[in-house]
């Protein structure tokens, strides 16, 4: 990098976690933001993103168009929604193509299974990180719920309870299919026969290998996870509960400052976090 600040982009510039993102961006001594983008329908478009945030005047307006503003940038970090997502991500393959030292961190959610693929497929050319949760608590969290269903096997019957703000748009959370997704992986079963999600009316007797998957909307409830583990005679939770949303915002900044050196290929913030 020529630069000896890390150049960043926040895509979802509006959004609570696009503000949170420019608050802390302009904490870093290591980062400055380079550009802010949002929807093109936005009614606050042009406005500064610092004054938005509540920081002060940055001096950076947010855009709709990232290709304006991408050449300014080293990392793109992405919170807004799956069809601008991937789309970002194309001009960030392209950036880095014809520019060279472009990368992208992603924690947007709620998308399908095609778009992910095609997330896949582009960032091969490209470094880029992706995870539903970027949190260091949730991600112990996946390492220890693969350890407890390992040593407790099919013996207890394993439900996922999550439950968020009431603006929250998917459901099941992001976090909650991938916790799902390392339940089935740890006890050796497939999601896609397996996965239970909520139940109503005369559903009969629970399958031995189910694994119940239910959301929660309500209030301002920034995030919280619950994965119980119900046997004959006891049963286990384990728990994350969000208080804010800074912590998925500062593993997003920590996921940035790995990035930028990272090679081409999709990466995980496992790995940023070294578990």
């Amino acid at each position: 990098m020529n630069s000896p600040n890390i150049r960043i982009i926040i895509c979802g510039a509006f959004g609570q976690m696009g503000k949170m993102l420019i608050r802390l961006v302009n904490q870093q001594e290591d980062m400055v933001l380079a550009g802010a983008v949002d929807a093109p329908n936005h009614p606050d478009l042009g406005q500064d993103a610092g004054e938005n945030a509540g920081v002060g005047r940055l001096g950076v307006p947010v855009v709709s168009d990232l290709t304006k503003v991408i050449e300014e940038g080293d990392v793109v970090i992405e919170f807004s929604a799956p069809v601008p997502t991937v789309e970002h991500l194309r001009q960030v393959v392209e950036a880095n193509r014809k520019l060279g030292q472009k990368a992208m961190v992603i924690g947007t959610t709620g998308s399908s299974e095609e778009q992910l693929q095609e997330i896949s497929d582009l960032a091969q050319q490209v470094p880029c990180l992706m995870s539903p949760n970027m949190s260091l608590g949730v991600n112990v969290l996946l390492k220890a719920v693969h350890l407890v269903a390992k040593a407790l096997g099919d013996d207890y019957d394993v439900e996922v309870i999550e439950a968020h703000h009431n603006i929250k748009k998917d459901a099941p959370s992001g976090t909650a299919i991938r916790i799902a997704e390392v339940l089935a992986e740890a006890l050796d079963r497939d999601l896609q026969q397996t996965g239970v999600y909520g139940r109503e009316g005369i559903v009969g007797a629970r399958t031995k290998k189910e694994i119940g998957i239910h959301a929660i909307r309500g209030g301002d409830i920034v995030g919280d996870h619950t994965i119980l583990f119900a046997g004959t005679g006891e049963r286990l939770e384990v728990t994350h509960r969000a208080h804010s949303r800074e912590s998925f915002a500062s593993g997003a900044i920590r996921a940035a400052r790995w990035v930028v050196n990272a090679p081409n290929g999709l990466h995980d913030i496992s790995q940023v976090l070294g578990l």
